[in-house]
């Protein structure tokens, strides 16, 4: 077994841990560095077509904004995530080509005259669509065979719509080891979030301590700060508000599956399911919705 630490190793953003063992390549998290890069990214060691799957902790940028570039350099195998992790990548990773296209437009627009090579996109919407085809999820709390002597687990790690733990079995001339990557792990008491899960044993623990030095306060009451700023809002402008966005233009649907058709969404074509069908409302949206209801009713 073989880990090299690719990402987020003195500073918080960018994860990705590169692994080889029982005979495969394969990364946890391939995320993109946000900020000042005060330490870059080592780069993956191998070609990314040699990589054979990824694990996913969760949909956060810094931990899943590489993967259509992966893709866009000729990564095409799985990654595994859990079912909630593959719905808000959908909507993810398509925003942040979005972006990404945005601002090479942008500043080729304005480097044109001032004679400046083109600047290229870091990855497009293609390549998010294709790095979204790519997705398998799993549920929590079962073991999935990722290959020949690779099991993995997904646990509820409480920080984010999808987050998780992972648990990875890793067999190898008959010893197994088992390597937990801890991702984000959330606080306790969240309101849609539930509480992170506990792992019981390991080997070898690899731990994300972006907060490892702070002392965390109070939970705020986010219901009744959230019902404050609702009921503070004039009748005049919620009705506005109503009209405008009942006509608002459609947005990312999640779970991109098969052959997609497109839809006009507010950043440009967007995919949707294959045969036109809408989509399940995505579990993000599911749980915004509960909490302005419980906001209201407060």
């Amino acid at each position: 077994m073989k880990i090299t630490f690719l990402g987020a190793t003195h500073e918080v953003t960018g994860s990705c841990y590169y692994l080889e063992a029982a005979g495969k390549k394969f990364l946890v998290d391939c995320g993109m560095e946000q900020g000042i890069d005060i330490y870059e990214n080592k780069p993956i060691p191998v070609p990314v077509s040699e990589l054979d799957f990824v694990l996913l902790t969760h949909a956060h940028i810094d931990h899943s904004g590489l993967l259509p570039k992966l893709y866009a350099d000729g990564f095409r195998g799985p990654i595994y995530s859990t079912f909630a992790t593959d719905d808000l990548c959908s909507i993810m990773l398509g925003d942040s080509a979005h972006i990404q296209e945005f601002e090479a437009e942008w500043r080729n627009r304005k480097g044109k005259r001032a004679g400046k090579e083109e600047f290229v996109p870091l990855y497009t919407m293609d390549d998010a669509v294709g790095a979204i085809e790519l997705f398998v999820g799993l549920p929590y709390g079962e073991r999935h065979t990722a290959a020949p002597g690779i099991e993995v687990r997904f646990v509820d790690a409480g920080h984010l719509l999808g987050s998780s733990s992972i648990e990875v079995w890793l067999t190898e001339e008959e010893i197994t080891k088992k390597v937990v990557f801890s991702g984000d792990i959330g606080n306790l008491n969240q309101p849609i979030i539930n509480d992170p899960s506990y792992i019981q044993g390991a080997d070898y623990v690899i731990m994300e301590s972006t907060y490892g030095d702070r002392s965390h306060h109070a939970v705020p009451d986010y219901v009744q700060e959230l019902a404050q700023v609702i009921h503070g809002i004039p009748a005049r402008l919620v009705r506005s508000r109503r009209r405008r966005l009942g006509d608002a233009p459609r947005t990312v649907v999640p779970r991109i599956r098969g052959r997609h058709a497109r839809v006009r969404g507010a950043h440009g074509e967007v995919p949707r399911r294959r045969g036109g069908a809408p989509a399940r409302e995505g579990l993000a949206r599911q749980g915004v919705r509960l909490l302005v209801r419980r906001a209201v009713a407060a």
